[in-house]
């Protein structure tokens, strides 16, 4: 087992031998070996269709499947002598499902908490690369020639469409809504990069920087007031991200 604090350690026990377990994961920051001051312990619980978390409910309020939402499914939030614990529960039959579809090329985006530009369901075939098995045993996959030849064009019309939405407000001179959209271009244009590299990725907290975009962090503590200037402001991200100032998909 990777070395860990006794306490999280003593998680990966509790979970191994849940009834209904097939293997227990560590995720997350620390399996990528990225970690910081404030990193948690994420710990991905897979299971087949049922899973008694009895055991898991003594340790710590509980959020049962489906809870969370099809894909990040449920979990916990813990305090294990002094460490946060995550428990992040996965049914392996929907992973393999969506790691199947991604290996067609084929994908869907789901809106979630915490994320600006949506979930794409490849996420869990991420989770599985780069996941390291604590107990028992997760599939093995690589990313998928076919979603590296299909994702980034659906990610920049994306990318493309929000710039386009960003206009618009920038014109009405909605600070709030075309910084909102033009942040959002940027994360998507970000996706669009990995994906053609064939890099996965799990969620957006290192997405920007990943992708090589860390530049435009600095456009975005110099967003103007102005409906002129705030437009001017968009187009000079777009041009960043690829995206012709000529560049409209909405056609209008």
């Amino acid at each position: 087992m990777t070395d860990l604090p006794a306490s999280v350690a003593n998680v990966v026990e509790v979970l191994g031998d849940l009834p209904g377990c097939v293997a227990v994961v560590l995720g997350g920051s620390r399996a990528i070996g990225v970690t910081g001051t404030t990193s948690d312990w994420d710990l991905g619980l897979y299971y087949r269709r049922r899973i008694d978390l009895a055991a898991l409910a003594a340790m710590g309020t509980v959020h049962p499947p489906g809870s969370w939402g099809r894909l990040m499914n449920g979990g916990a939030w813990l305090r294990c002598g002094g460490e946060r614990v995550d428990v992040l529960l996965r049914d392996l039959d929907v992973v393999e499902y969506w790691s199947r579809r991604a290996e067609a090329g084929e994908f869907e985006n789901d809106a979630l908490l915490g994320y600006i530009a949506g979930i794409p369901t490849y996420t869990l075939a991420a989770e599985l690369a780069l996941g390291k098995p604590l107990r028992g045993e997760i599939p093995s996959v690589q990313f998928p020639p076919a979603l590296a030849l299909s994702a980034p064009p659906r990610w920049r019309f994306s990318r493309s469409f929000s710039v386009a939405y960003a206009r618009m407000h920038a014109r009405r001179g909605d600070i709030v809504g075309a910084t909102g959209q033009t942040a959002k271009a940027v994360i998507e244009e970000a996706h669009a990069i990995l994906c053609e590299r064939k890099q996965w990725i799990c969620n957006e907290k290192r997405l920007i920087e990943t992708a090589g975009l860390s530049d435009v962090q600095t456009l975005f503590g110099k967003v103007p007031d102005t409906p002129a200037a705030l437009l001017e402001w968009v187009d000079l991200v777009a041009g960043r991200l690829g995206v012709s100032a000529n560049e409209n998909v909405l056609g209008v």
